[in-house]
């Protein structure tokens, strides 16, 4: 059967559980309020498509393409983006629920997280160079040999990020949340009055 090319359609209040979105590419599309949970999105390509209010929880994204993709009040659990296609891999978060999230050894630079919980995300071996977070919740991710070169995290809280193992040069962060960067130093900071 060959793939199928969608272009500026709207997908709305569907879930793909039960109807599954056909194999194919995607352009200029929009999906609201849509449940592809535990679906399998594997080779599928997406191109300046606007997910907003979906459930995309635990999907399959095996060589799955995304360039240019708008992520909008999504739930996004356990997502492997480490096994996307890495070619034109480019895509921006707002209100996003990315928890167990893996971007493992992506290059994902000039990337927008806005207003998302980043927990327990891996980061390891991510380029995240020029990247904006901003207001994320960041408990528990890891950031191993990752780029955050002048990358904005000065909004963003409860992130532990080693400066020895990880490339921070002209990073920003805020002086409330130095901690994150300090913690393996086992010392007391004093926030004065």
């Amino acid at each position: 059967m060959k793939d199928i090319y969608a272009v500026d359609q709207n997908f709305e209040n569907t879930d793909l559980v039960q109807s599954p979105l056909e194999k194919g590419e995607y352009e200029n599309c929009t999906f609201s309020n849509c449940n592809f949970e535990y679906t399998d999105l594997s080779g599928f390509t997406f191109t300046d498509c606007e997910f907003l209010g979906c459930n995309l929880s635990m999907v399959k994204l095996a060589h799955t393409a995304f360039r240019n993709v708008y992520f909008k009040e999504c739930k996004m659990l356990g997502l492997q983006f480490s096994e996307c296609n890495g070619f034109g891999l480019f895509f921006r978060f707002e209100d996003c629920m990315l928890n167990n999230s893996v971007f493992y050894g992506t290059s994902i630079k000039k990337t927008l997280f806005k207003n998302s919980k980043l927990i327990e995300v891996d980061f390891t071996d991510c380029d995240l160079s020029n990247s904006v977070l901003k207001g994320c919740d960041l408990s528990g991710a890891v950031f191993d040999h990752s780029n955050l070169e002048k990358a904005d995290l000065r909004s963003s809280f409860n992130y532990s990020i080693d400066p020895v193992v990880n490339r921070l040069k002209k990073a920003k962060f805020s002086l409330s949340e130095v901690y994150g960067l300090l913690y393996k130093l086992d010392i007391e900071i004093d926030k004065g009055n």
